[in-house]
């Protein structure tokens, strides 16, 4: 047989085995034996490059080569859907569903609500050509690498089917999940290697999908269900049988999906998996009900958010009782002090719960709480355990002291404060405080601020604890004393553990991370020093108006706001920000180590847009919103928050929200779509 054949018949073989065992869960033969299969393959395609194929089974290991996420425009929105938690609106869902069918019979199908990621696969001629995230629902990110490994999505379909053969091209929508089995082995690892643990399927899932190793992606083994098929020529007009063809084309379809003829049915078949879904195995948090019949989906159609032919039932978050034996207080980046309740351990949701958040000072009055009361839990979103509710009943003369909220910060002995208007406590100990020192440090490396890639919280710590750094300019001190990971000094004790630390993360990585960092623009630069209540967008709008750092620090309250979007609140924080003599002097360190302390001089591309204010609302296809934004500006025009008597007009995308609309129709304030725009700017 020549290599070609063999190749074709090696990758056919592949995919049937792996259907058999990832979808059917019935395998015909041994892992050895496909082991063995899969290595001659990889072999003869390493030995004939010329013969790669993107969706062949030895994609499935994934590669270590890095991935940078484009994002693509979905062909249809990825909408979300309301949600409900009582039968009452249920029934109010189908009762709306009879009325706008006019009285005509219809049918709904009952899905299981699985826990994790909105997927959109793209398949032509048989074969997986995209896989993009549901981004935000017009746009998503390109995961198709990292989809390639997961063993239940097909990557060539089997043209086993003639009487139902798939289109040339459509999508297939559904979910990526990280099964129980996997995402405890995950943890068990991760708990080895003193790594943070991941707190639920869903967000390890999350995590495992946008990495950029498509090899961790595969060694963690997400699964995916599908739950719904649009394009043209699809099998039937009916979602339930477009399903089950589906199944047939080889995806993997939940066998839990049944139509109800009526509102009992439905009940029915929620009152059924409200138990027997702990039983799964993977997370479920819902139910989901659609119109069948995808011409009466048509007729329902949609509001801005979601369609009307479709809701999700919420299951009631599992409640257990325990006692609670202790409050302990713990201090974020931020100074914000939370209290955490220390409990016997109980089991909710599937998962041992020992801690939960008891959020504010107002939370814990509102509970009367007692050293020894008896506790309920809950897991808010079944994800986030928090106490709900006290057992009176079961207090009795063992019961220990009222727990009060403290007064000092437990980590640097500080008198805590707590804003108007602010339900937290913070330690106003910004500068010397370890917590917040550590956390500053972890802040400012993120990668929405410096983007220090390979600075993660564990290696931040160690750092942090071995004494290497104290704040975010000793990153820039430590880079001075190695040109590489190896060149690092070795006389002292603390040089020999950053020796080990760095060759242990990849510190060629580390440092040229850092050198990176120095290109970083001023409104991150601003952000990542991690002023309170200053976000992402309160430093591009301080950033793009005083345009410096030195105008920044001279600037006063009523200069600052005079900016658009920032309050008292958020001037004054900058004002004690700068008015420490710590904080001032680390800017001026930042600032001899090469960072970015202005914006760049905006490029003015017209004066179509003189004097006009302008609103962006909704979201849109060829520009992301802060793309668009920058056009504004760079055509003469002023980025205005809200909607008022003065707005010029507003730049309205899909799904604009019905409030601004109303707004703008109450003011007689202008509608301008994206088309619109781009032609007055002449693009």
């Amino acid at each position: 047989m020549e290599t070609t054949d063999r190749i074709l018949q090696l990758r056919a073989e592949l995919h049937q085995h792996n259907h058999r065992y990832y979808v059917d869960n019935a395998p015909t033969i041994s892992d050895q034996e496909f082991d063995a299969l899969m290595r001659e393959l990889m072999d003869l395609e390493a030995q004939h490059p010329e013969l790669y194929d993107a969706n062949s089974p030895s994609q499935r290991v994934g590669s270590d080569l890095q991935n940078d996420f484009a994002s693509y425009p979905h062909e249809h929105p990825m909408l979300s859907l309301g949600n409900t938690y009582n039968r009452d609106d249920v029934r109010e869902f189908y009762e709306r569903v009879q009325q706008g069918l006019e009285g005509q019979d219809f049918e709904v199908c009952c899905e299981l609500k699985f826990d994790g990621l909105s997927i959109s696969l793209i398949y032509e001629d048989g074969q997986l050509v995209r896989a993009l995230t549901r981004g935000d629902g017009v746009r998503g990110d390109d995961v198709t690498q990292n989809v390639r490994t997961i063993a239940s999505i097909p990557l060539q379909l089997q043209r086993t089917d003639a009487a139902n053969p798939f289109p040339q091209r459509f999508e297939i929508r559904g979910e990526i999940l990280m099964p129980w089995q996997s995402f405890d082995r995950l943890n068990e690892e991760r708990e080895r290697d003193g790594d943070a643990l991941f707190a639920n399927p869903r967000n390890a899932a999350s995590g495992t999908l946008k990495s950029k190793n498509s090899r961790v992606v595969a060694h963690r083994q997400l699964d995916a269900y599908l739950y719904y098929l649009l394009g043209d020529g699809i099998p039937t007009v009916s979602h339930y049988d477009n399903m089950q063809t589906a199944r047939a084309w080889g995806f993997k379809i939940s066998d839990a999906m049944k139509l109800a003829h009526s509102l009992q049915d439905i009940y029915d078949y929620i009152d059924y998996w409200d138990e027997a879904r702990h039983s799964l195995p993977v997370a479920t948090d819902g139910i989901v009900l659609k119109v069948n019949s995808l011409r009466q989906q048509e007729m329902l159609g949609y509001t801005a958010k979601s369609p009307r032919w479709a809701i999700a039932y919420k299951f009631q978050a599992e409640r257990a009782l325990t006692r609670l034996n202790e409050v302990t207080f713990q201090v974020g980046r931020t100074g914000a002090v939370t209290p955490v309740a220390n409990m016997d351990p109980v089991l909710l949701a599937g998962t041992t719960v020992k801690r939960a958040s008891l959020h504010n000072e107002d939370i814990i009055a509102q509970l009367d709480l007692h050293v020894g009361d008896y506790v309920y839990v809950e897991k808010a979103g079944e994800i986030i355990p928090q106490i709900v509710g006290v057992e009176e009943r079961k207090r009795d003369e063992t019961l220990g002291a009222k727990v009060e909220f403290i007064k000092t910060c437990p980590e640097c002995g500080a008198q805590l404060v707590r804003y108007e208007g602010e339900a937290a406590h913070y330690c106003p100990n910004d500068t010397h405080c370890p917590p917040q020192l550590k956390g500053r440090i972890e802040h400012f490396v993120s990668r929405d601020a410096m983007n220090i890639m390979g600075l993660g919280a564990e290696v931040v710590d160690k750092f942090f604890q071995n004494g290497l750094i104290h704040d975010v300019t000793d990153l820039y001190t430590l880079r001075q004393r190695a040109e590489t990971p190896m060149d690092l000094f070795s006389q002292t004790e603390e040089d020999v553990m950053l020796h080990d630390i760095f060759s242990k993360k990849s510190g060629q990585n580390i440092l040229r991370a850092i050198d990176d960092s120095r290109q970083v623009p001023f409104d991150r630069v601003l952000y990542a020093l991690g002023i309170r209540f200053v976000g992402k967008v309160a430093a591009k709008a301080l950033a793009s108006a005083v345009r410096t750092m030195d105008n920044l620090r001279r600037a006063t309250k009523d200069e600052l706001l005079a900016v658009e979007g920032i309050g008292d609140i958020i001037a004054q924080s900058v004002l004690d920000y700068f008015e420490n003599p710590d904080n001032a002097a680390l800017v001026d360190r930042l600032t001899a180590f090469g960072l970015q302390m202005e914006m760049p001089e905006q490029v003015q591309l017209g004066t179509s847009l003189e004097g006009l204010g302008i609103v962006i609302s909704g979201t849109f296809s060829h520009h992301s919103r802060e793309e668009y934004k920058q056009l504004i500006e760079q055509h003469g025009g002023k980025n205005v928050s809200s909607i008022s008597k003065k707005t010029s007009f507003i730049l309205a995308g899909e799904n604009m929200g019905p409030s601004k609309l109303e707004k703008a129709q109450k003011l007689g304030v202008r509608l301008v779509n994206e088309d619109e725009f781009l032609a007055m700017i002449g693009e």
